[in-house]
């Protein structure tokens, strides 16, 4: 405290300043709970932001050593507790709260903001079994993402060198834990699928808390394995939750021990069955070579029965080849060919002389022609005249000129027989008189004749 004759006495700025920090002495190790708003990051990697409630605001500050110490950096609008010391800033007049740890104030909603990442990753198909790369059953290379110090790079070199004791080992150093790893971590990832040096890569670290493992479960490091070409492994040591880089990589194992021996095969194994299918081959290969010299055999048996018998087919098959080229000779041929013109030349004849007599009857048949003719007139008059006349003839014989004349024919109603003579009916049967013009039904009186 100023003692009263100090006071009268006017303070320069320094020394005002000066003592401001000498009584913030106590404020050395601090914890503060509020809202983050503001935040910026310089070009030097510090950071500064507001930490805020509903009544007051105070100005904090996080340099950027500590900042890549710290599990994440807090985003505007998330809660965190604060541990820090009070510092005055003489040369800006400015009292702020240096920020060396923080811790997220309410676990339950960071968890919230995972889900939600979790749920729209999981609407693009980033956690489908269907997308997951297969493992090389032996890589030429195996790529390392971890800390570059620490046990969890010795047990997996370790662990690979004691299966596969001459494999290739590339590490790609990245933070595993703190504000920065996100970003290291992607970007070492990346790095080993520009280099293409090898053929799976590993991620690990060796366990932690949910918020020292809340790297693995930010878009960035998702983002990163889901894009890789290599097939990517998780090892982070944890054994209660899944973060979401292990459900976008293609094989999750619990520890960095585990990874190594499923990324690579124990080379003294390989070896023993690369002998037992050289062993199997050699005995499958006796097998065969035996079969085979078996069916050799067998064949030249059906050669020497089969042979003879080809032979005869084939000798006979050549004397009709023979007999075909005998047939089928210049001279032969030319002698067919004579007697086939022969045959032609008579033909030609027959019809040259069937073509002169039908030339010739065409010309008596046109000389004819005239006579045909009126003969044919002639005659056909007579047949006319001698049509017209039996036909009146069989006009004068016919039933109804004879009834014109009187007469009418009398037939009996019930049988329809024409009645001839008077001894084919009796009294009282019924008949039917047909007259030139019309007709009468009669009964039968009397017979008489």
């Amino acid at each position: 405290m100023l003692k009263p004759e100090e006071a009268r006495r006017p303070w320069t700025v320094s020394e005002l300043a000066r003592q401001i920090q000498a009584e913030l002495q106590p404020l050395r190790s601090v914890f503060v709970k509020g809202e983050v708003s503001g935040m910026k990051l310089s070009a030097k990697g510090h950071y500064s932001f507001t930490i805020r409630d509903s009544a007051a605001v105070i100005e904090a500050f996080i340099f950027g050593n500590d900042a890549r110490r710290l599990t994440m950096i807090p985003e505007d609008g998330q809660e965190f507790i604060f541990r820090g010391r009070i510092d005055y800033w003489a040369q800006g007049g400015r009292i702020r709260l240096l920020v060396d740890y923080l811790e997220f104030d309410d676990v339950g909603k960071l968890r919230a903001r995972i889900e939600l990442l979790k749920q729209r990753l999981e609407l693009e198909g980033a956690f489908a079994p269907e997308r997951k790369r297969p493992l090389p059953f032996l890589p030429r290379a195996v790529g390392l993402v971890t800390s570059p110090t620490g046990a969890v790079i010795h047990d997996l070199q370790q662990t690979i060198w004691d299966r596969f004791p001459n494999m290739d080992i590339v590490v790609y150093p990245a933070q595993v834990q703190g504000a920065a790893s996100p970003g290291s971590v992607a970007g070492a990832i990346r790095q080993a699928n520009r280099d293409g040096r090898v053929e799976v890569v590993v991620i690990a670290r060796g366990g932690g808390s949910f918020e020292d493992l809340y790297g693995f479960n930010t878009e960035p490091v998702v983002r990163a394995i889901l894009a890789s070409r290599i097939p990517v492994v998780t090892a982070l040591g944890h054994t209660s939750d899944r973060t979401l880089a292990d459900m976008a990589s293609d094989a999750e194992c619990r520890t960095p021990t585990e990874a190594g021996a499923r990324v690579v095969p124990r080379k003294a194994q390989l070896a023993q069955q690369l002998g037992e299918r050289a062993r199997r081959l050699e005995r499958e290969g006796l097998l065969r070579l035996q079969a085979g010299a078996e069916a050799v055999a067998r064949r030249r048996e059906r050669l020497a029965q089969v042979l003879p018998a080809q032979f005869a087919l084939r000798a006979r098959r050549l004397e009709r080849a023979r007999a075909d080229l005998a047939r089928l000779s210049p001279a032969q041929q030319l002698t067919r060919r004579r007697g086939e013109l022969v045959e032609r030349g008579r033909r030609i004849r027959v019809l040259a002389e069937k073509a002169v007599g039908v030339r010739r009857l065409d010309l008596e048949r046109r000389r004819a022609g005239p006579a045909l003719v009126r003969l044919a007139g002639d005659r056909f008059g007579r047949a006319r005249l001698e049509l017209e006349h039996r036909r009146e003839r069989l006009a004068n014989l016919s039933p109804e000129t004879v009834l014109a004349r009187g007469y009418s024919i009398t037939s009996d109603e019930e049988t329809g027989e024409v009645l001839k003579s008077a001894a084919a009916t009796e009294v009282r049967r019924r008949v039917k008189v047909r007259l030139a013009s019309g007709t009468l039904k009669a009964r039968v009186e009397e017979v008489a004749g």
